[in-house]
């Protein structure tokens, strides 16, 4: 997740390779998916026709690489406009926005919104079969890995920051096989680990302050684990979300956003930040207008996201999310021609080795899978 998360983070059928081309060859609303989940009756799947009957006829590589760069030009414009609310200075005595919690409850708001417009003109009639309680845990571990992660960067330096952030597919890896009953070659597990070694890598910055932290492990770190953790518990959840139930990304994203609104209501009411933020907005009204701009391009974002966890699984949308970052940086490498390290270098090798491997190996398994 980003400094103010909104994207969930970075979350079918088992055994099998899930690659990041590959992974669910299948498109949603086939016959096959409800078989596979062991489900009898009424589907919560769309039935062909409209803009899923559209989505569903694309090829797999089509629609992974149209959530690709839907997820990254709609978190590239998020983070400007972040920026620009968090980092900018208001009035003559340059006050700062610090209502990390309010801008969220706003996002999930107009995020919820956006996604049940999205269930009337995208998916209408669909049945939801998902439990309530599902939904409740989703987005419980969600908001506590964003909560936690904001909090650790209070006691952690940059580099730290930046390899906890890198390492989010790792637990989403791991938790999917021990709690979601998720079966991987090891060949995938190998590739994941590349990837992740070669973001941090590449994104890593020395700091002058890391030099003189000689703690090793403190709050900070437990907090960053804890994040980690509820990233992990939160694929595990949309895993189970997508096995059992097919439940249909506009559903997914209202409900998670539903709950969510009233995870931080209470929590800003609980801290008093409301009454501090509404007191900003009465001196600074001009900036409710960029946190609008914020919410919309955050639920772009979110769109792409849970279309692309219900198409092809946790783990392929938090490692789309965990390179987008590193994308980032190299495009404007190669636009502006600015100078890497070797170190930088490196990573490039180790990210790019990393897909290819995934990418080859999956269209392997595929290919035995199809000769049986």
């Amino acid at each position: 997740m980003s400094s103010v998360p909104g994207s969930p983070a970075d979350q079918h059928k088992a055994p099998g390779a899930m690659t990041l081309a590959e992974s669910n060859p299948q498109p949603l609303g086939t016959k096959t998916d409800v078989e596979a989940a062991g489900q009898g009756g009424t589907s919560s799947l769309p039935a062909p026709g409209g803009m899923e009957g559209f989505w569903s006829r694309l090829s797999p590589r089509t629609r992974l690489l149209t959530c690709f760069f839907g997820i990254f030009v709609c978190y590239f414009y998020y983070g400007i406009v972040q920026e620009t609310i968090t980092r900018g200075k208001y009035g003559e005595d340059n006050e700062k926005f610090t209502y990390v919690l309010s801008l969220v409850f706003l996002q999930c708001i107009v995020n919820a919104a956006f996604a049940k417009m999205m269930c009337y003109l995208a998916a209408p009639g669909i049945n939801d079969t998902t439990p309530n309680w599902l939904y409740a845990v989703c987005a419980t571990t969600y908001m506590g890995a964003m909560l936690a992660s904001n909090q650790a960067l209070q006691h952690v330096n940059y580099p730290t920051q930046v390899l906890g952030k890198s390492c989010k597919p790792i637990p989403v890896l791991i938790l999917g096989v021990l709690l979601a009953r998720k079966r991987y070659p090891l060949a995938k597990y190998l590739c994941v680990l590349l990837i992740v070694a070669g973001v941090a890598i590449f994104v890593y910055k020395d700091n002058v302050q890391a030099k003189a932290d000689d703690h090793f492990f403190g709050w900070g770190e437990i907090l960053l684990l804890a994040s980690l953790t509820m990233d992990g518990l939160t694929g595990v959840s949309q895993e189970k979300m997508r096995s059992e139930h097919q439940t249909n990304s506009h559903h997914m994203m209202y409900n998670m956003n539903f709950w969510s609104i009233g995870i931080l209501a209470v929590s800003i009411g609980v801290t008093g930040e409301i009454f501090a933020f509404l007191k900003f907005l009465e001196k600074y009204p001009y900036v409710l207008g960029n946190m609008f701009l914020f919410s919309i391009t955050s639920a772009l974002g979110q769109l792409f996201i849970f279309v692309t966890v219900t198409n092809f699984g946790p783990l392929t949308c938090s490692i789309i999310t965990t390179t987008r970052k590193f994308f980032t940086i190299l495009a404007s490498v190669i636009l502006f021609q600015n100078p890497m390290l070797p170190r930088q270098w490196v990573g490039v090798v180790l990210v790019f080795a990393g897909l290819a491997g995934d990418s080859y190996f999956g269209k392997s398994k595929k290919a035995k899978d199809n000769n049986k």
